[in-house]
């Protein structure tokens, strides 16, 4: 094989998975270098060569450099010819650019929307995930139209518009193209069905997850507040002549209103004052190396007070529910973005480990004070987790607790994939 060069990626992205199918029909090798998200692409190095820090990314061997996984993918497909991705005619090649731009803006958007939406990173709008859903449906009905008559997208041969539609579906069918959806598509599924077990990506597409019902918002219920009695209407107070300065007002007192009684402050900020500063910290954290000398967990261990704070072990209780690692991902994303009212009370570093179908979520906190539900009932979602007090005294909680930080975590066998942390999410 080929080696092209070195290729940046965050394993749970959609594109990414159309790029290593491409890359593995075409003959073509990508080396993968250890990449941490959301570390690697902010230091400098990485940003000299793309500047926006996106992923996927790739740093070919012949000094190009590219983002966008659209680019990277047609690009894999033309410099392996032989393979057929990019059809046999320049016909064929507009058309196999045609179907990528339409999957792309037609049908893959409509669950970028939805997920983004539904995990905090956008604000939910009911309207507007209501046109998301009616334009992939849209999308869905032309491409069913289309394979009816058709094996393949264009000619008798695998493309890159087959990869680039099954890529879309493998996601979609994961959260937005639920059951009484799927039974309306026969041919996109069995189009579905046919790519992703070709023998040379069935291994990079891996089983599919299908929803029963597509995803929808469902908010906190809100506490019912009683209604205060309606007051009865009273006639208008006769007009007063201004009384003379000379006269008394007593009666002034009596009308005047009662100030509002002051907010209550939360407990915690109630608390001695700590040295540790947490706003340091994250920027310690965010700007530093965590492991080695100078790292962000050597700044932690110098200035950590574990009187004003406490560090807890966090682990999600349903597990077992637990299926494709983005969605892992997203339940983590989906709890850090309900703590929101606690954000300048703690700091967390959560993943997810394992792999599909066979995960956990896990992950630690750093609290101030020493009890975790302070900190953390402000969730609607905050039981769905136990926690457990940490001593980093005790060499296994100490390895568990820079294991999260680092991203490095390993337990049973079930490796890091994916993680998210509070501030950085």
């Amino acid at each position: 094989m080929v080696v092209v060069g070195k290729f940046y990626t965050n394993p749970v992205m959609r594109s990414s998975m159309a790029i290593k199918a491409v890359a593995s029909v075409a003959g073509l090798e990508l080396e993968e270098p250890e990449y941490k998200h959301f570390e690697d692409n902010t230091k400098p190095e990485f940003l000299a060569k793309f500047p926006h820090g996106k992923v996927p990314a790739l740093e070919c061997n012949n000094g190009l450099n590219l983002t966008e996984g659209v680019a990277i993918a047609r690009y894999l497909a033309s410099i392996a010819p032989n393979a057929g991705l990019l059809g046999g005619t320049p016909e064929d090649a507009a058309q196999v650019d045609q179907y990528v731009h339409f999957t792309e803006q037609e049908l893959f958007n409509a669950t970028e929307i939805v997920y983004l939406m539904l995990n905090g990173y956008i604000p939910y709008n009911k309207a507007f995930h209501t046109f998301a859903a009616d334009r992939q449906l849209r999308a869905l009905n032309t491409l069913e139209g289309i394979l009816l008559t058709r094996t393949y997208l264009i000619g008798e041969r695998l493309t890159l518009a087959d990869i680039t539609v099954a890529s879309a579906i493998f996601s979609s069918v994961a959260l937005t193209i639920d059951a009484p959806l799927r039974a309306k598509i026969p041919n996109i599924l069995r189009h579905f069905d046919l790519i992703i077990n070709q023998p040379k990506i069935k291994a990079v597409f891996g089983e599919p997850t299908f929803c029963e019902k597509a995803a929808q918002c469902t908010p906190p219920a809100k506490e019912k507040k009683e209604k205060e009695p309606k007051q009865p209407a009273t006639a208008p107070a006769p007009k007063k002549e201004k009384p003379k300065k000379e006269e008394v007002a007593d009666d002034e007192e009596d009308e005047r209103l009662v100030p509002e009684e002051p907010k209550p402050k939360n407990p915690l900020d109630l608390l001695p004052k700590s040295t540790f500063n947490l706003e340091d910290w994250k920027r310690a954290y965010s700007n530093k190396d965590t492991r080695g000398p100078g790292g962000s967990l050597e700044w932690f261990y110098e200035n950590f007070d574990k009187e004003g704070f406490s560090i807890y072990r966090v682990d999600f209780k349903y597990n077992e529910e637990l299926t494709l690692v983005f969605m892992s991902s997203n339940q983590i994303g989906g709890f850090f973005n309900r703590l929101e009212a606690s954000r300048k009370y703690l700091f967390g570093s959560v993943g997810v480990l394992g792999e599909a179908n066979n995960s956990i979520i896990t992950g630690a906190l750093i609290l101030r004070g020493q009890d975790a539900r302070a900190v953390v009932d402000c969730a609607p979602d905050y039981e769905s987790y136990e926690y457990r007090r940490l001593d980093l005294e005790n060499a296994d909680d100490k390895a568990f607790f820079e294991g999260a930080l680092a991203w490095d975590l390993e337990i049973d066998g079930r490796a890091w994939k994916d993680g998210k942390n509070v501030c950085f999410c």
